[in-house]
């Protein structure tokens, strides 16, 4: 059976594999980039539909809040009322603001399809060295 690869001296294979690396870790970089500017714009349109809805609510809240206080002065002093509404809405809040701490610590913006790329490019690259 004929050899189907020509005769190359080593040396020659060796600088084809450098300029090939070379540039399959050039396309990682890009690929890296396109990747980290997509999960920006992602998490910028997240950002801005968090804040308008965060104020929506904030307002709901506000007129809530002011339509316990009313409720709860046919039954208590109205400076009672307008307490015990602030601590409820007050431990509510923080209930709140701690899971949303904790998730974003949790959330993973890294970009992973990218790297795994790189360990995989890297595992091919020095199986070839052997």
């Amino acid at each position: 059976m004929a050899d189907i690869l020509p005769d190359r001296p080593l040396s020659s294979l060796f600088t084809e594999l450098t300029r090939e690396t070379a540039a399959l870790f050039r396309q990682e970089i890009r690929l890296a980039r396109a990747e980290l500017s997509d999960k920006a714009r992602q998490a910028g349109r997240g950002a801005a539909e968090i804040a308008i809805g965060g104020l929506l609510l904030f307002v709901a809240l506000l007129t809530l809040a002011a339509t316990a206080v009313l409720a709860l002065m046919n039954v208590v002093q109205p400076w009672l009322a307008a307490l015990i509404v602030a601590v409820a809405v007050g431990l509510i809040g923080i209930v709140v603001l701690s899971k949303g701490l904790s998730n974003i610590r949790t959330g993973n913006l890294a970009p992973k399809r990218t790297m795994d790329s790189l360990r995989d490019n890297t595992r091919w690259a020095k199986e070839q060295l052997r």
